[in-house]
């Protein structure tokens, strides 16, 4: 006999694989920017990315659902860079080689290992352009965006990335997940202009970290002063998701840390939602700018099929409602 909580979650698990479902809590962020850098490409790309637009919205989030199957995927998703160094984080090797010679691949891989696997995707989504491998393409795409948009995050680059040291857990769904679902579609300016070529790839990459890390002392010192003004019950809220009654921050709450922030939220996704246009148009660049109008049609990827991601859906599912 089904308990409560587990009928929930079956009825939720059924929501995702068929039509007009609701993606699971937490995705909306990873959603967008994929979706809206899309819009940012020319268009010898845009022919391939607009036909193809559902599948690169959809698979923003495949990365984070892979986390518990591939017990490799985690360290890709973030880097304790104040466990490596203190800002401005110059002493920490560039190179993966150097990296490795330095901490030792396993250290690296308890610390996070972001911005190394960000170059191994950007020249994974070269190699794929270059081969006009359309399910590479669209594959790679989609996950170099969730990986790139992991790096606008200033907890994702702090070993404090949940508040667990500092009293503070949940601090980090707060930020990536409370904020833009409330906020964005509102208010949030989306444009970012056309996407540009990125000269030197690496130093892009640690210009990101090394912003995101110079900021998670903020993110959390700014909600721990607000946290003290606000009592618990003014602090959370409780609201129906699929079937279920969660504990969320409450809107007032979420609405004045946006603000103490001075909409930094905001500011990151806009600069994630360029930062991933840019990488794709780089990648279809360096692979010699193919054309894509062959590979432009409406038939699905491969790889999205429910036999590839039923197993990732079900893992995710089995994890969040427990």
């Amino acid at each position: 006999m089904l308990t409560v909580n587990q009928l929930r979650c079956t009825i939720s698990v059924l929501f995702l694989f068929f039509p007009f479902s609701a993606y699971p809590w937490g995705f909306f962020a990873h959603e967008r920017i994929n979706r809206l850098a899309v819009f940012g490409l020319p268009p010898e790309m845009m022919l391939l990315y607009k036909a193809n637009l559902d599948y690169i919205t959809k698979h923003a989030t495949d990365p984070d659902k892979r986390r518990y199957m591939v017990p490799a995927e985690g360290p890709r998703h973030f880097i304790d860079i104040d466990l490596l160094d203190s800002p401005p984080y110059r002493q920490v090797p560039r190179s993966w080689n150097e990296a490795v010679t330095r901490y030792s691949a396993d250290s690296l891989n308890r610390y996070g290992i972001l911005p190394w696997h960000l170059e191994k995707m950007l020249a994974l989504l070269t190699k794929a352009f270059r081969e006009k491998d359309k399910q590479h393409i669209l594959r790679l795409s989609a996950e170099l965006g969730h990986y790139l948009a992991d790096a606008h995050v200033p907890l994702h680059a702090c070993s404090n990335h949940n508040g667990q040291f500092s009293n503070q857990h949940g601090i980090h769904g707060l930020w990536e997940s409370r904020i833009p679902e409330l906020l964005a579609d509102e208010t949030f300016d989306y444009w970012t202009g056309k996407a540009y070529y990125i000269a030197s790839p690496r130093e892009y990459i640690w210009q990101i970290i090394t912003l995101s890390g110079k900021e998670a002392d903020s993110v959390l010192r700014i909600e721990k002063e607000l946290s003290n003004k606000f009592p618990a019950g003014r602090r959370f809220a409780y609201e129906s998701r699929n079937g279920a009654l969660v504990r969320t921050y409450a809107d007032d709450y979420t609405k004045t840390y946006a603000k103490l922030l001075n909409n930094m939220v905001e500011r990151k996704m806009r600069s994630a939602i360029s930062a991933v246009a840019a990488a794709w148009y780089t990648c279809w660049v360096n692979a010699g700018q193919p054309p894509l109008s062959d590979l432009a049609d409406n038939s699905p990827a491969p790889a999205d099929s429910l036999d590839h991601l039923a197993p990732l859906q079900l893992r995710w599912m089995e994890e969040h409602c427990k």
